[in-house]
């Protein structure tokens, strides 16, 4: 494991469109799927990361709490399933499954989407506006794993009740930490200073 800080994209960016399957449906999912919420916040997890392990219940619950709103959620996993298999495709639908994830959670198996998104550890956020342009990148909260802070989502949530209510949103953000992604050998992006 090594402990790895968001890129920060820059704000304003263009959610990068994907099309990638759901775990649990099969559908194919890409930003078109997303049309008529007025943001879209878009999760790299995976399902072995302690990091994301000590948020997923909140991940969870965000989820139900917002599922009659105008938000849009979709979780991508991009690690290397032959050297995590704990993040393959069958293993992430079954821990969609047991935590009652009510989004799609797809698999970006050649990890171009991850590229794309300048996604660098799990969990990383990324919140785009009804322009789908980029309005936070950060950190759930201030809870890691074994600190004595409460996981409460309030960075993230407060980012999303002011896209939602067409306020700005805040732009003193903190990266978000965790592992690294886990890049196919030789597939690393340039971006990427985990390794």
């Amino acid at each position: 494991m090594v402990r790895t800080a968001s890129t920060m994209l820059d704000l304003g960016t263009q959610a990068p469109d994907f099309s990638l399957a759901d775990v649990v449906t099969g559908k194919t999912i890409s930003l078109a799927t997303f049309t008529e919420k007025k943001a879209l916040l878009v999760m790299f997890i995976c399902r072995h990361c302690p990091y994301v392990k000590h948020v997923q219940n909140e991940l969870a619950k965000l989820a139900k709490d917002y599922q009659d709103s105008a938000l849009g959620i979709v979780a991508i996993s991009s690690n290397d399933a032959e050297t995590y298999p704990d993040d393959s495709p069958e293993s992430l639908k079954e821990m969609a499954n047991e935590l009652g994830f009510d989004f799609p959670y797809c698999y970006d198996e050649d990890q171009s989407v991850a590229k794309s998104y300048a996604a660098a550890c799990t969990p990383d956020f990324y919140l785009f506006d009804e322009n789908r342009e980029l309005v936070y990148r950060g950190q759930l909260d201030d809870s890691r794993p074994k600190s004595d802070i409460p996981i409460t989502g309030k960075d993230l949530r407060a980012a999303i009740e002011a896209a939602l209510n067409g306020k700005e949103v805040d732009q003193n953000q903190r990266a978000s930490l965790g592992c690294n992604i886990k890049w196919k050998e030789g597939n690393e992006p340039t971006y990427f200073s985990g390794l």
